[in-house]
């Protein structure tokens, strides 16, 4: 199902980089992300997690887990 979503524009980027370093579509991503936090399990190796790391200062994304309560629309 397509879906129009309306995300954070640097964790786009962050999300669109992931994708291609794991050579996948990004919303096989999201959807991967998604069913482990359905589950309570960790969606990344450490490996991975150390590429999102670069990711984030390359992009300047900032955000935190504990941002995602806060965010708005804009």
């Amino acid at each position: 199902m397509q879906t129009g979503l309306r995300l954070e524009k640097r964790l786009v980027k962050v999300l669109k980089g992931l994708a291609e370093y794991l050579d996948m579509p990004m919303s096989e991503l999201v959807e991967g992300m998604a069913l482990h936090a359905f589950e309570g399990k960790a969606p990344f190796s450490e490996e991975t997690r150390a590429k999102i790391a670069v990711l984030k200062e390359v992009y300047g994304l900032e955000l935190t887990a504990e941002d995602s309560h806060g965010l708005e629309e804009g």
